[in-house]
């Protein structure tokens, strides 16, 4: 009788000498290393959703002018704009493409061979998102500035805004990277990136939600990003506002919640 060997990889996280946390950020340094190597790849991230700013702006502020609107809280239409724009930046993440070219080279199976955690092999790239977003939200809030738009919850709100949008980064990124492990293709995984602009657009992306007609109110009332947006625009717009910004990290924290217990049980089935 010839004896079988499981050549399933086994992962002996009990004989790690290092901790998860640890594990998941020399993945994530790693990212990141590649993403200072390949700076032009920031530049989708950082121009498309200034562009959009510019756009909305230029076609609206003027129906909604600064003192007699009452949304605006005497700011002018661009701060209203400008949680749009920091969401959209927040999903360009390439964590999922790096990650299906990782499955595609054979990299995957090695990380998936060595004794570390599934959460690190999940949460490595995502670490990078959260970097890689906060800096350019806080550049684009940076440039916000200059243009008269001013943080009504002052220099910790600044902080609380750019660790929401960094956040939400992380948890778009970490849905991607779900549809990069059950696809395994960078076309597959590319097209459903562009989930993110319907749900965008189905929010209070121009005026207030009450005053969204009856169908799209509904609509938004339901897309979790809704709530994201409002608390942000509450940083902007009115200072600390309990409710929005309870409301708003609760999304982020569920979606995190969620999709970090996806992507362990993905990875775990992965063979």
């Amino acid at each position: 009788m010839t004896a079988t060997t499981d050549t399933r990889p086994v992962v002996a996280t009990s004989h790690s000498h290092t901790s998860p946390m640890r594990e998941s950020l020399i993945l994530g340094g790693r990212a990141i290393r590649e993403a200072i190597r390949t700076p032009d790849s920031l530049f989708p991230t950082m121009f498309i959703p200034l562009f959009f700013l510019v756009v909305n702006v230029g076609q609206a502020a003027r129906i909604f002018p600064s003192n007699g609107t009452p949304f605006l809280e005497g700011q002018n239409y661009g701060a209203f704009q400008l949680p749009a724009s920091l969401l959209l930046a927040a999903s360009f993440g390439s964590a999922a493409l790096y990650l299906v070219e990782e499955i595609e080279g054979g990299y995957f199976d090695k990380l998936r061979a060595a004794p570390i955690s599934r959460m690190s092999l999940v949460l490595g790239r995502l670490y990078a998102e959260f970097v890689k977003t906060g800096v350019v939200a806080a550049v684009m809030v940076l440039l916000a500035l200059v243009f008269g738009i001013r943080i009504r919850s002052g220099v910790l709100g600044f902080v609380v805004l750019i660790l929401m949008v960094a956040l939400w980064a992380m948890v778009f990124s970490g849905f991607m990277q779900l549809i990069a492990l059950k696809t395994r293709s960078a076309a597959a995984t590319q097209g459903a990136s562009m989930i993110f602009f319907p749900l965008l657009f189905l929010t209070p992306n121009f005026v207030p939600r009450e005053q969204l007609t009856r169908p799209m109110e509904i609509a938004a009332t339901f897309n979790p990003v809704t709530y994201v947006m409002e608390g942000a625009r509450s940083l902007i717009l009115e200072g600390f506002d309990g409710p929005a910004l309870t409301k708003a990290f609760a999304v982020v924290g569920l979606s995190m919640a969620a999709m970090l217990a996806l992507s362990v049980r993905m990875v775990n089935t992965y063979d």
